[in-house]
Order: C-alpha cells, then structure tokens, then sequence
C-alpha cells in the first residue's frame, strides 16, 4: 500500500497544476475580454470629432433647425449665445474641440493664436467668412470653409422686396398710418406710386449668384438690368448672356447715372471696404434708391449718413449696416428716408435649415477626406 502514496501525491500535484494553468489562462482571458470592451467603449465614444458652434443661438433662434444630421457625424455642442465676445469665454469653449463653427461672428487672430491644438477645421455658417483669421488659419494649416450658395434666392428676394415697396411708397405709407394720419385713404394721394417696368436697376457687383438672381427676377418686372463689374462684360456661359435687355460695364458712374434703384452686391475685402459714399451717390439720380443687402462695410457709413441727411437720394434701404446693430446713437435709427432691417436676408426658416444642412455637408467632407482637397468650400 505504501508503494502507492508518493504516485497519488504525484498524481494530485498534476491535477492541482492543470486546474491552476486554467484557472490563469481564464483570468487572463477575462482581462484581455474586458480591456478590449474598455477600448471598443473609447473607440465608440471618440470616434465622433468634437465640434461646437459658438453662437448656435443666432442660427437657430427660435429652435426650430433640425440637427440630428450634425449630432449623427459629430459630437455637438450648440452654446446658446447670439456672440461671443470675450476671449477668455471663447477658449474655454473651443478646449478640446476639432472642429469650432460661428456665424457671422468675429474671431480676433489673436483669440484663434491661444486656440488648442486639437482644431481642426474652422466653419462659417454663412458665404463671408472676412470674420474669421483666415490667414492665421492656413499658417496653422487649419482649413476654413464657408457656405456660399445657401441663400441666394433669399438674399435676392429680399433686395427685390426692399425694390418693389419703394415704388409705391409703401414705407411712408404704413409710418403714416402708425401715426394716425389716414389722408391718403380720405383725400387726394400724396405719395409717388411708379411702376417697375422700363425701370432701371443698377447692380454694383452684380454678376454673381445673388446679383443675378435679382437681374432674373427684375428682368419678369420688365425691367432694363445694368451691371457693373470689373470684368466689365459677361462671360458666355453666364446665365444672363446675350440678354438685350442687360448691359455690363466695369464704368460704375455709367451705371449709377441711369438707375432707378441701385442694389449692392460687392463682396467685402480689403479692395471693396468703404467705397461705396459720397462720390458714388452723387452720381445717382435725386429720385433713385440705393439698396444693400451685402455687406454693410462696402458702404462709407458716415458718408451714407451724411448724403441722406442732405436728401441726396430718395431713400436707402439697408438690411446691413457697418456694425450690427447700429450703434444705439446712430443717425440710421432715426433718418426718415433710411429704412433698415436686422439682416434678414438670410434668416427665413428653410434658408436657415439649408444653411445647417449644408454645413453638415462640408464637416461630413471633412470627417471622410483622405486629403485636404477633399474638404468641401475650403477659402483658404
């Protein structure tokens, strides 16, 4: 019987090495299991880039965007602001981001200097993107996009509207109402009532998407489309081509001679900055209106104030202004022949969902590209 004992206690101390080796080999499957849980949970939770919209308030100010494309192709943060003005509120905002959108509000060169390393992208929600440190950017090789396309129908619609309530006075019309004065209703008609065919309107910058949008629509008025441009002529693939009633000029005074209404359509630079005062308006007609719905800073304000104050012109019409708003004392406010409007060109409903679907679409190119030449609407 004793020949036996040392072959079991052998035998027992390879059973108890078998149950061992398992045992361990388990418990390391059960780490390496759960380490590569913990890795798909971080891939999952961070493969989305982290985007925030500074002033998402001044897009969707009434919450009625649909942002579910965003929030399916990045991780969106919405600050409910209309600006962002202090630097120190900024960078907080933008920590850890990839991607930092705005619109149409200014990021100083040296607010986006002590941006973090992790932006990637810059996005303006809109077409001018002169808010944004564009150059500071490239320098950085951080690409800014823009959106140029998304309210040219709006923006033309808007210039046409300001148009067609100048020539049948109805401003004047409704602020007579509002002050209880009824006469027109009552006695002979004191206002000037003209119809828009044969009119002429005068685009200063007008060959581009907007400008000709406005030619189209004023052109079903009956009206005759003057054009000033640097080019100076239209290309032949131009939609407004060959079309008699549409002349281009790069002579701006030629243009500004013969129009009834002058609508402005210069995008804002370092060329286009404040060149639209008093020269160019002394060159209009007494009787003619100037519209703008581009950017306010192509005009000289004081100089603008100054001609309408002088009753120069008929009236101006302004859905943009240098500063906006206007500072509260402001001579615009209060000028009986300056009408105003707080950029409203751009702010209809479906013209703001577009806007969001299209940023969408350049951060989803961003997302995707294998290059930079992926990247859709890239400036600079």
């Amino acid at each position: 019987s004793t020949c036996f004992a040392p072959c079991r206690s052998q035998h027992s101390l390879i059973v108890e090495s078998i149950i061992m080796t398992t045992l361990n080999l388990t418990w390391q499957f059960q780490c390496l299991f759960s380490a590569a849980c913990r890795s798909m949970s971080t891939t999952t939770t961070t493969s989305k880039p982290k985007a925030v919209f500074l002033n998402a308030s001044r897009l969707d100010y009434d919450g009625k965007l649909d942002w579910s494309r965003m929030h399916d192709i990045c991780d969106l943060h919405l600050h409910p602001a209309d600006y962002v003005r202090d630097k120190d509120d900024m960078l907080s905002l933008v920590q850890d981001a990839d991607i930092v959108i705005t619109k149409e509000m200014q990021v100083p060169a040296d607010y986006f200097a002590d941006f973090p390393a992790s932006v990637k992208l810059l996005c303006e929600a809109g077409t001018g993107f002169n808010n944004l440190p564009v150059q500071q950017a490239r320098a950085r090789s951080v690409p800014v996009c823009n959106i140029p396309t998304y309210s040219t129908e709006a923006v033309a619609h808007m210039a046409i509207t300001y148009l067609m309530n100048f020539s049948v006075s109805m401003f004047q019309q409704q602020q007579m109402l509002q002050q209880g004065d009824r006469s027109n209703f009552l006695g002979p008609f004191t206002l000037p009532l003209h119809e828009t065919n044969e009119k002429v309107i005068g685009l200063i910058g007008g060959a581009g998407r907007i400008g000709t949008k406005v030619a189209e629509i004023a052109l079903a008025l009956g009206m005759k489309v003057k054009i000033s441009s640097r080019r100076g002529s239209l290309p032949e693939d131009h939609a407004l081509y060959g079309n008699p009633n549409v002349e281009c000029t790069d002579d701006i005074n030629s243009v500004l001679q013969v129009s009834d209404y002058v609508s402005l359509h210069t995008p804002l630079n370092d060329q286009t900055r404040g060149t639209f005062g008093r020269a160019q308006i002394q060159q209009m007609k007494p009787s003619a209106f100037l519209i703008n719905t581009s950017r306010g800073a192509v005009c000289n304000e004081d100089e603008l104030i100054e001609c309408m104050q002088e009753g120069l012109i008929q009236g101006a019409g302004l859905d943009v202004t240098t500063t906006e708003p206007p500072a509260p004392d402001s001579p615009l406010w209060k000028l009986p022949n300056v009408w105003l409007s707080p950029h409203t060109g751009w702010r209809r409903l479906e013209t703001r969902q577009r806007l969001v679907d299209m940023t969408c679409d350049n951060i989803s190119s961003f997302v995707t590209a294998s290059s930079e030449e992926d990247i859709m609407n890239v400036v600079n």
